[in-house]
């Protein structure tokens, strides 16, 4: 499923709305890498794929910016692992 991100770059976040939730992937920035901190879905609408999008979406922003992808969430480590074209 598609789902529209949004992108907060004073906030250092990724958003998007599901059924009234809002998801997000908020991350740093430091030393020409940007570091996903912190995946949040709530509980209402996990397993669809959201956090995945999200955290894909990062990292895309952080390839089109020149940005080494790093990660401190489980989440998002486990996401490089599983798509090391990410990296």
């Amino acid at each position: 499923m598609d789902y529209i991100i949004n992108h907060h770059p004073e906030r250092h976040l990724f958003t998007t709305e599901v059924e009234g939730y809002t998801a997000y992937v908020e991350y740093r920035l430091q030393g020409g890498a940007l570091d996903i901190i912190h995946t949040i879905v709530p509980p209402p609408i996990e397993g669809r794929g959201i956090a995945g999008a999200l955290v894909k979406r990062t990292y895309e922003y952080a390839a089109e910016q020149g940005l080494k992808p790093e990660a401190t969430c489980s989440y998002a480590v486990r996401w490089l692992e599983r798509h090391p074209e990410g990296k």
